[in-house]
């Protein structure tokens, strides 16, 4: 995976399969305007080829690009408003990388050097998550082992 999408007013953006992968989630309700980040890695440096063809592969590259994107379509940072998902270790409790706890571990790094504060988070665990993200209300409902709830 590795994947990002913007959208505004009456969009849905939806991702699936969130196990150890981050789901990053921001929204401007004031602009309607949001977008949602489905990054695999934490750190681009395993792999700078591949962070150059697709830098949403990863926490570190993904992020920032995902903040970027929304402010071009309007967004302001003091409205924002960021929600999490995913960060599990979906495989096994011994997973030996901990992707998941690595992908947020640099989240959090990067959201604390920017003065940005996460207002929701469904984070860690072993089941997989879909995310569905209504732009015009900022509703977040995380399906995971046939249950939903809102983030």
């Amino acid at each position: 995976m590795g994947d990002m999408k913007v959208g505004s007013n009456e969009d849905v953006l939806v991702t699936h399969a969130l196990g150890s992968c981050l789901g990053l989630m921001i929204y401007d309700p004031a602009a309607r305007v949001g977008g949602m980040l489905h990054a695999m890695l934490p750190l681009s440096k395993i792999n700078p080829q591949k962070a150059e063809s697709n830098p949403f592969m990863f926490v570190d590259t993904g992020v920032p690009r995902l903040f970027k994107a929304v402010y071009e379509l309007g967004g302001k940072k003091a409205r924002m408003v960021v929600k999490a998902a995913g960060c599990g270790r979906p495989l096994s409790n011994n997973e030996m990388f901990k992707i998941g706890e690595r992908n947020y571990i640099v989240l959090k790094k990067i959201l604390w050097k920017n003065n940005v504060m996460l207002e929701s988070e469904d984070i860690g665990g072993t089941a997989s998550r879909t995310v569905h993200f209504n732009i015009l209300t900022g509703e977040i409902i995380i399906s995971s082992n046939s249950q939903k709830k809102n983030l």
